[in-house]
């Protein structure tokens, strides 16, 4: 009895904060409605676009202070999709990916700096094909923060940058016979995330009484 209402006590005074509210801060990046896009040029003349399939992870976020906020995704990198089946093959071979090896392409916010309303420089490590490397991603974001039928509650921001394949060991490339390469080093990524969280549940009534 003595330890619960210290514990209670403590609670009162904010020194400890509830389980509850310490979870509600804790957001799950909605798969079915993320996305993470590349592009890369072709002979130098062309754009190649494709993205990823799958996309999970969490974001810690109270809604207030961008500046704490962590991000945590993870991309399924046996998913890269360019729309063609061959094409996507060679990607996850030795030459580019190696999806076998290293099937995770992952990011952890390490920094975030909000730049005005709505913006935001998101820093963090980029793990892809073994190699681990700092980047920093311009963001839109958040959105207003909704509610779906369920009563979960919606948030989303897209994020935007340019890494530099060779910087993660994967160099693949042909010189062409008019000069130039067919691949570019340059990659722009977009990753467009919806995040989501439980709704509180309502209050259970109180069970009536039965007359007796």
């Amino acid at each position: 009895m003595i330890r619960k209402s210290a514990v209670l006590a403590l609670v009162a005074f904010g020194l400890v904060m509830p389980a509850a509210n310490a979870a509600s801060d804790e957001w799950t990046i909605d798969s079915m409605h993320t996305a993470a896009h590349f592009s890369i040029k072709h002979m130098m003349i062309s754009t190649v676009r494709g993205g990823f399939g799958k996309v999970t992870g969490s974001v810690n976020y109270d809604g207030k202070n961008l500046a704490k906020a962590k991000v945590n995704a993870t991309i399924d990198a046996k998913t890269i999709n360019t729309g063609e089946d061959k094409r996507d093959e060679h990607l996850r071979s030795k030459d580019f990916f190696e999806t076998e090896k290293f099937p995770s392409i992952t990011f952890k916010s390490t920094t975030i700096k909000p730049k005005g309303k709505g913006k935001f420089a998101m820093s963090g490590d980029l793990s892809m094909h073994g190699v681990t490397k700092p980047v920093t991603l311009d963001v839109d974001g958040p959105s207003q923060e909704i509610k779906d039928k369920q009563g979960n509650h919606k948030v989303g921001f897209s994020a935007t940058g340019t890494i530099n394949r060779k910087d993660f060991g994967i160099t693949y490339n042909s010189v062409l016979d008019g000069g130039g390469v067919a691949l570019g080093e340059e990659v722009p990524i977009t990753l467009d995330i919806e995040m989501s969280k439980p709704g509180e549940k309502p209050a259970e009534k109180p069970a009536e009484k039965t007359k007796g």
